[in-house]
């Protein structure tokens, strides 16, 4: 993708016109918010097909902070471009918050992410001309939405995530903390019920992953989200409530992380994937 590509997909949408900032155009809720059934996924590669995932079965019942851990290759990445709507599976059965996935089209996928997705990416996706409160607000802008409101909203938003003072200054003028926090505020905008977070710290020091891995934790419970991030380190899913782990295109168990350090973590992970 490139970065407007994904400044588009980390914020797209619209204002209800009733209801708030939430979108309002959704089923009644039952059953799960994440829901995977034998999901297969591949792709082509000259002559012959690699398989991504393998029969992936997945299921998030509400809200909270989890993980889906596995090395380069395990398939995680394609998994949350399937939940993120940016791909359909081969076979099997995507629902995310109500919706069916699997049987969309490219408008009605593009429509679901207006109403009802946040990405955070591991690269930032700032435009290095716009300030904090322009880069949280770009997607409104585009939909059309007032400036005005958006102003609010944004404001709102960064003093929520802890960068409220800094809503004037352009990225290059932020640490990489705070240009991530501006990242998820710009996620935040239309309040997504589920955000999906792709290596969300990949470019942070270990000080600011953990402030950022904290952050995702209290938007999970304060605001009563489902936060599922990819990540390959055990320091980062630690802080989620439960692991799925992925090796192979295929589920290999789950890790519940209560009592557990990151050492516990790495330790329950290998004897999941030996055991595969």
């Amino acid at each position: 993708m490139t970065q407007n590509e994904h400044v588009a997909v980390a914020g797209q949408g619209a204002v209800a016109a009733a209801g708030g900032w939430r979108g309002s155009a959704r089923p009644a809720q039952s059953g799960s918010v994440i829901r995977c059934t034998n999901v297969h996924k591949g792709y082509k590669l000259g002559d012959r097909v690699v398989s991504a995932l393998r029969g992936v079965d997945l299921e998030i019942p509400g809200s909270g902070f989890f993980a889906i851990m596995g090395a380069s290759g395990s398939g995680k990445s394609t998994l949350m471009h399937l939940l993120a709507a940016l791909d359909k599976p081969d076979e099997g059965e995507v629902f995310v918050s109500g919706h069916a996935l699997h049987d969309m089209n490219e408008g009605e996928l593009t429509a679901f992410r207006r109403r009802e997705m946040g990405i955070v990416f591991q690269q930032f996706n700032l435009i290095p001309t716009l300030t904090a409160h322009e880069n949280v607000e770009l997607p409104g802008m585009l939909a059309g939405e007032r400036e005005s409101v958006l102003r609010a909203r944004s404001t709102e938003l960064l003093g929520l995530l802890g960068v409220g003072e800094r809503g004037s200054h352009r990225p290059d003028a932020l640490s990489g903390g705070e240009q991530q926090r501006v990242a998820i505020a710009r996620a935040l905008l239309f309040a997504p019920r589920v955000l999906l977070a792709d290596e969300p710290t990949g470019n942070l020091d270990s000080a600011s992953s953990q402030k950022l891995w904290n952050l995702l934790a209290s938007l999970a419970r304060d605001q009563e989200m489902t936060v599922l991030m990819v990540t390959h380190e055990p320091a980062a899913a630690v802080n989620c409530e439960k692991i799925f782990v992925l090796r192979d295109g295929r589920m290999n168990g789950e890790i519940l992380t209560e009592g557990l350090d990151a050492a516990g973590v790495a330790s329950r992970y290998q004897q999941l994937v030996r055991a595969s």
